[in-house]
């Protein structure tokens, strides 16, 4: 129903700059709040940084002043850009977004979930 396909990623030295791009596709009504996740090797999935449909943001402490969320509601994409990147960045990012599907039958509710991207392994070397 919905897809969101990431982009970007792969590797960098320490104090560079990497874009990652998250589209989505399908019948979809709106997104709302859109998220970027990341998850370094043998440690857990933490949450990285967070848009709203009202474009407010917040980041965590790890990545905040070096991460900036954005996102086009035209393009129905959102995008993480890092600069000043760390050798503790280095981690498979994902993308996912709360969604409001469009209804396949006339008369019905839109439907809420949330949808994940692929995943993309960013590594970040001295």
């Amino acid at each position: 129903q919905v897809q969101l396909v990431q982009s970007g990623g792969g590797s960098v030295e320490a104090g560079g700059s990497l874009e990652l791009s998250c589209a989505a596709s399908g019948r979809i009504f709106s997104i709302n709040t859109a998220n970027w996740f990341r998850q370094p090797p043998g440690k857990p999935r933490e949450l990285v940084a967070t848009i709203t449909a009202g474009f407010s943001t917040t980041y965590a402490e790890s990545v905040e002043g070096r991460f900036t969320i954005s996102r086009s509601n035209v393009k129905r994409s959102f995008y993480l850009h890092m600069k000043d990147l760390k050798r503790e960045d280095t981690a498979v990012y994902y993308c996912s977004a709360d969604v409001e599907t469009i209804p396949t039958i006339m008369g019905g509710r839109v439907s809420n979930n949330t949808y994940w991207g692929q995943g993309t392994q960013v590594t970040v070397s001295a």
